[in-house]
């Protein structure tokens, strides 16, 4: 096969390009649908607002609201002090990135007045308007924002433990920015040597639905490039028939990955469990139980909203998104508790587990808290915006953007979003961090 290289010619307009589509993406032009401006001047208001988690959405959300209030008390609750820059993880373990990129400290973007309660929300209670913490405080609210991420359920994968992960050929790009660089090392051990290697994808919402798609692309790129992608056998083996929500972009990877690079698909195989020591995978199928030999595997565990989410009163009690915070997926208010909200990996809207998402839901949930609050109607709504910079090799990738309908909304012309361009590998590699930081600052 023959790898295909950007073209030196172009790369003056992608960069003006690219430059572009990050301010677009800083400002969230064409992002987030119905969305009001942030008032003028600060609304006077003596409201609690507790915000469930420190992460990307709980951040932004918390310095939005400390701008447009005055006087609200808005405390923030989360032990984590280190803040992941998650959307990095991917590129730390395949070898573009060290895991000091991702890391940073949650203390750097807490704005002032904003109290940050250093403990962990064990048990919700909103017919009483409290929470319980891990450290045995109770703590009372006005208004609720949950954004707490969701939960790794590496259990539901017998003999998986994330102690495994960069032993015995396993990797996993989802636990830490540590088990992401032990991915790399495992997968360079690969890349030297050949062998099969599997790329597991579990039933079920995901965050980062892209991410095993790009690790799987990432490392057949770096099999050519070592020459030794003909002593390699790479197979891609999702839950089910599809690859990816958008239909176009799941129709051309399910001709891409066989035709142009030499993946196989063997669809309707959920990986059930593992033995490390003898490098088997077992996946249950149509047919019955499957056990492969494996030289390297990444291994993408069950996902699901954390433990007092999906078994409590706040979760989806049936359908699609069962477990799920229950949110409208537009004004992304709770549809039983008036006085709760949510955004981020949390919530059980169709589409949405990624930093973009964060990105268009974040003022749309603080403009309606403020307008909850002032029992105003709801100036903001997000349409499902979503996108995901599908790397296809190190220095290409596709920029996917699509919304709730599943139809792309291209922020700019001259990106194809079905054309693997150099413009959104740069985006991804250096310009999105940036625009993800002053995300969390509430600038965007």
């Amino acid at each position: 096969m023959t790898k295909n290289h950007p073209e030196n010619t172009s790369r003056r307009r992608f960069l003006a390009g690219s430059a572009a589509v990050a301010g677009a993406t800083a400002t969230g032009l064409g992002a987030s649908g119905l969305m009001a401006s942030p008032p003028a001047r600060a609304i006077q208001t003596q409201a609690r607002i507790l915000i469930a988690g420190a992460g990307a959405a709980g951040l932004s959300i918390a310095t939005r609201l400390s701008r447009q209030l005055d006087g609200a008390r808005i405390t923030l609750v989360d032990s984590r002090e280190v803040h992941l820059y998650q959307p990095g993880l991917t590129l730390v373990a395949t070898g573009n990135w060290t895991p000091g990129h991702v890391e940073d400290r949650n203390q750097r973007y807490i704005p002032e007045g904003v109290e940050w309660v250093k403990d962990d929300i064990v048990e919700f209670m909103p017919d009483q308007d409290q929470v319980a913490t891990a450290g045995g405080d109770t703590l009372d609210y006005d208004y609720l924002v949950i954004t707490t991420g969701l939960q790794l359920n590496f259990d539901e994968i017998e003999g998986m433990d994330t102690d495994l992960i960069g032993r015995n050929g396993i990797g996993c790009v989802y636990a830490s920015p540590d088990h992401a660089e032990r991915t790399w090392q495992a997968a360079s051990t690969f890349i030297e040597s050949g062998g099969v290697g599997l790329f597991t994808r579990p039933p079920g919402p995901i965050k980062c639905a892209g991410a095993p798609l790009k690790v799987t692309m990432l490392i057949e790129d770096a099999l050519q490039d070592k020459g030794n992608r003909a002593n390699a056998e790479l197979h891609y083996l999702p839950p089910a028939e599809g690859l990816f929500s958008q239909p176009d972009v799941n129709a051309f990877l399910k001709d891409y990955f066989p035709s142009k690079r030499d993946i196989a698909i063997d669809y309707n195989h959920p990986l059930t469990a593992i033995d490390a020591e003898r490098q088997e995978a077992t996946f249950t199928t149509p047919d019955g139980p499957v056990t492969r030999d494996y030289d390297f595997i990444h291994v993408v565990p069950p996902m699901s909203a954390p433990d007092m989410i999906r078994h409590g009163e706040l979760g989806w009690q049936d359908g699609s998104f069962q477990g799920w915070l229950e949110v409208d997926q537009y004004s992304m208010q709770h549809r039983r508790y008036p006085n709760v909200f949510g955004a981020g990996d949390v919530v059980g809207t169709p589409i949405g587990k990624t930093a973009a998402s964060v990105k268009a839901q974040a003022p749309v949930v603080a403009d309606n808290v403020v307008a909850a609050i002032q029992d105003q109607a709801f100036p903001a709504a997000w349409n499902g915006y979503t996108s995901c910079p599908l790397i296809t090799e190190k220095g290409q990738a596709m920029l996917v953007e699509f919304d709730f309908d599943l139809a792309m909304t291209p922020s700019f012309s001259f990106i194809d979003p079905m054309e693997s361009q150099w413009a959104p590998w740069f985006l991804k590699d250096r310009m999105l961090h940036a625009a993800y930081n002053a995300m969390l600052r509430g600038r965007v």
